[in-house]
């Protein structure tokens, strides 16, 4: 059973330092599946690959009586010494345990760094689909190979296992969560007895990303392998997350809270997106509109408290910020007429989804940021091929403002999760780009106080249906 992680960070040797585990040396560590091991295939300053593997003892498993298969032989017969499993993820987990809470003794600086990893698991349960579905929504760009039956007679066609390749910039803890939590999902077949501890330890490892996934409740079920009592435990607790996010108010829904001061202003740069959106859906006479990554609603607000909105669409990944944006809108207190007239749906952008046709305009709000750059081309069909509205309102920060803003360094982004941040040229370069290809004028303008030397904080691009095509 084997768990390959290499980083091209440089040097890439502190991968070794952030795990605690020397590349010198093969190192081995008892767990009560059989012994772990630990090595470095390639440990230099332009790439660095740590190896765990797992060595099994079946028997010892069998004796335990810790496999629990559909039929009469499977304590004897499975592949429980072969695909990645709730056992690797407990040796992850002692293996790796101070990496996984994010310490390290030698490297402190780089625990809340995200890194350029790559995470390689050859053989484990589950389809291309499901891996896609659980690792996705958190940064990763997912590679996952349907394994065959037999490599000899592809007629029989696939085995029900995948080799999964996982690459993004994440911190080594956070990676190290997300595979903690989801392996044992995958495998969907844990080795021991479940308890309320699990529920614990579910919560604990999932903190900060697992109440917000749009996967949310299947992974919680799965985990605690449908255990009904444990699982309505464990949504209780996540919800209690949720709520704690809510009342932290803007700091959690406005990404400009985390922002240095720039100069004063009278109205909040955030203030002025939202105005300035509004006024353009105004000028376009659009009464069906979609919100695409509204986030925790504060768009959708505005635009419910104007009955020139007929219709209203508010679409995001995040179930959390599906709930936030639910509770801000208080759609509980409404009547049936205004609760009509906004919808709420959880869905990716980078997908088409049918559910987005049919409105005069779509506003992606300090969306495209958030977007590996590799996933902009399907960004942009889902968006301007497939939902086709008339009318496009796309703002996204302008990179050049950065300097502006005191105390930020040079070549920071304004929020941690953002994938890149496009400066005047690029912005203009991409827009046109897309409005060729699909059919639509564009028209850019800033948005907040304008810098003669670095333009405004925010850019703003109007795509509209007219071009030739």
């Amino acid at each position: 059973m084997l768990l390959t992680i290499s980083t091209t960070h440089r040097p890439a040797t502190d991968l070794g330092y952030l795990l605690a585990k020397h590349p010198g040396r093969l190192q081995r560590f008892e767990t009560s599946a059989g012994p772990a091991y630990v090595g470095y295939p390639r440990a230099d300053d332009e790439r660095c690959t740590v190896a765990l593997v797992l060595d099994v003892d079946p028997v010892g498993l069998a004796r335990g009586r810790n496999i629990a298969e559909d039929f009469t032989l499977g304590q004897y017969v499975n592949d429980r010494p072969y695909a990645a499993s709730s056992l690797l993820s407990v040796a992850l987990g002692k293996v790796f345990r101070s990496a996984l809470g994010g310490r390290s003794k030698d490297r402190p600086e780089l625990t809340g760094t995200p890194l350029p990893l790559e995470v390689r698991v050859p053989v484990l349960r589950g389809t291309p689909e499901l891996c896609e579905r659980l690792f996705a929504p958190l940064g990763w760009a997912v590679e996952a190979k349907p394994l065959p039956l037999d490599p000899d007679r592809p007629e029989w066609g696939d085995a029900p296992y995948a080799d999964l390749t996982l690459t993004g910039e994440l911190t080594l803890s956070a990676a190290l969560s997300h595979l903690y939590v989801l392996l044992p999902v995958l495998d969907n077949a844990k080795h021991y007895w479940i308890s309320t501890d699990e529920v614990d330890k579910l919560v604990r490892a999932g903190a900060g990303w697992l109440a917000t996934h749009p996967a949310r409740d299947l992974i919680t079920r799965r985990y605690l392998k449908r255990k009904g009592s444990l699982v309505h435990e464990a949504k209780a607790r996540l919800a209690e997350e949720i709520e704690s996010l809510v009342d932290d108010g803007a700091h959690v829904l406005d990404e400009d809270a985390e922002l240095p001061v720039a100069a004063e202003q009278k109205t909040p740069l955030a203030a002025r997106r939202r105005e300035a959106i509004l006024a353009v859906l105004k000028e376009k006479g659009a009464v069906k509109v979609a919100d695409l990554g509204c986030g925790g609603g504060a768009l959708l607000l505005d635009l419910f408290a104007d009955h020139a909105f007929r219709e209203i669409l508010g679409a995001d990944v995040s179930t959390r910020a599906l709930e936030i944006a639910e509770r801000r809108l208080k759609l509980e207190r409404r009547g049936d007429l205004e609760r009509e007239r906004i919808t709420l749906v959880q869905t990716a952008l980078t997908y088409t989804d049918d559910r987005l046709k049919g409105f005069d305009a779509a506003v992606l709000m300090e969306v495209v940021e958030h977007v590996d750059p590799p996933r902009l081309p399907a960004l942009a069909h889902a968006v301007f091929g497939h939902a086709a509205p008339s009318t496009v309102v796309m703002t996204t920060p302008n990179a050049e403002y950065n300097v502006r803003y005191e105390g930020m360094a040079d070549g920071a982004v304004r929020h941690h999760d953002h994938r890149f941040e496009w400066d005047r040229a690029a912005f203009a370069a991409w827009c046109a780009e897309q409005g060729a290809r699909y059919g639509y004028d564009v028209a850019i303008t800033g948005i907040g106080d304008e810098d003669g030397e670095v333009g405004s904080p925010t850019q703003m691009a109007v795509f509209s249906k007219g071009a030739a095509a």
